[in-house]
């Protein structure tokens, strides 16, 4: 039996990311083709300077092995140099090579984690030390798609769906030893996560460092509008407990240059495990200040409860709109709680209003009141319907819904 964590990873490399074959030659650009040589900690050992330059693979594995490459394309016979740099990169079995091809395929920014992790008997690690590398990183990621939504120190369960969507593209690396970690976000949809984890990060250091200089907290609710929350600090602490000290990196994709208020070349960011106290008091600090939200929502009746035949029950709904969570429960008096069950029962959705509260993540609404069924067309209510019967989380509930009545 296979242990299957609660989170799930980001996902691998699609292989139609990169499928083996190199790119065309004209399809790429040679300063493009040189800076992520660079970043991928191959050294340009020579060359014709102004023309072209000659590059070898970082580590042993590599020895004996060189690339060609043109600094642009007035170098005559550039293609000719690009295709058999771009072969030999296909050919390689280092794991720059494969990442260097994959930000070829799809311009992507990247981000790096790093962990200083104890090693045992011959640099050996502990097993779960990778997963645990992982989890934090998708952690991490999925607070910042939080931060492109809206701005929050806690968030709960709001926008989890949207933001999870933005991860659906996002690729990523081995992690070997659980040590180091590589994303790629594609410039086309990831870049906003990237510009956000990126002024994030710099934001949590900067009110960490003026925490523990001044032992004030201050700094922790300016750089909620950095994109810093109660998820960013638990990400962090996740990623740094059990080490001597983590690295992050955002570094641009060379083809697609930097994005506007963003360093070019900017240092990674590190955190130790002396961080970790403040980080753990501003993630309670963000719990408990984040206020309960007024919201009038619109949603599909999946569940009710009640201790006898009638009287007051509880009540969870699908929420359709109104509130980005995707289930809410209410407590509902003896009237409202009979409407539930009759627009249940005929397909119908129902809007209510009420406060939802930021204990428990967002998922309970409270001061419910106005509670009455949602008129729909009928090829609406049939999807509906189907939608609900397909559900594994509706039971036979009809004659408790009517509560008697």
């Amino acid at each position: 039996m296979t242990h299957r964590p609660t989170e799930e990873p980001v996902r691998p490399h699609p292989v139609e990311a990169w499928n083996g074959s190199p790119p065309a030659p004209g399809d790429v650009d040679p300063a493009v083709l040189g800076a992520l040589l660079h970043r991928h900690g191959w050294q340009r050992r020579g060359g014709a300077p102004g023309r072209y330059g000659r590059w070898t693979p970082p580590g042993p594995g590599g020895r004996g092995m060189s690339l060609l490459v043109p600094e642009s394309r007035a170098f005559p016979d550039s293609d000719d140099l690009l295709g058999e740099a771009l072969l030999a990169l296909s050919r390689s079995g280092t794991p720059s090579a494969r990442e260097v091809l994959v930000a070829l395929a799809v311009p992507s920014d990247e981000i790096r984690w790093w962990r200083d992790v104890p090693t045992g008997p011959a640099g050996a690690a502990p097993w779960p030390v990778e997963e645990q590398l992982r989890t934090a990183a998708r952690r991490m990621l999925l607070a910042s798609a939080l931060a492109t939504r809206a701005r929050a120190g806690y968030y709960g369960a709001r926008h989890r769906r949207s933001a999870a969507a933005m991860l659906e593209n996002a690729l990523v690396g081995p992690a070997p030893g659980g040590r180091r970690l590589t994303a790629f976000l594609p410039v086309a949809d990831g870049r906003p996560l990237a510009v956000r984890l990126h002024q994030a990060l710099y934001a949590a250091r900067e009110a960490i460092d003026y925490q523990r200089a001044t032992g004030g907290t201050d700094a922790f609710d300016t750089a909620v509008e950095a994109g810093v929350s109660h998820e960013l600090t638990e990400a962090l602490v996740a990623l740094v407990r059990g080490t001597e000290g983590a690295r992050i990196a955002v570094e641009w994709a060379p083809a697609a240059g930097v994005p506007e208020g963003c360093a070019a070349l900017a240092e990674p960011v590190e955190f130790s495990p002396g961080d970790l106290p403040v980080l753990r008091e501003a993630g309670a600090r963000y719990l408990r200040a984040e206020p309960s939200v007024p919201v009038r929502i619109t949603g599909t009746v999946v569940r009710m409860r009640r201790s006898g035949p009638g009287g007051a029950g509880t009540v969870r709904l699908r929420v359709l709109a109104g509130a980005e969570v995707p289930h809410v429960r209410l407590s509902l008096d003896e009237e409202a709680y009979r409407i539930a069950g009759h627009a249940h029962l005929v397909g119908l959705p129902v809007r209510v209003r009420g406060r939802l509260e930021s204990r428990g993540g967002f998922r309970r609404l409270t001061e419910a009141s106005e509670v009455v069924p949602v008129q729909v067309d009928d090829a609406e209510r049939d999807r509906l319907m189907k939608s609900l019967q397909e559900t594994a989380e509706i039971t036979a509930f009809f004659e408790e819904a009517c509560g008697g009545d």
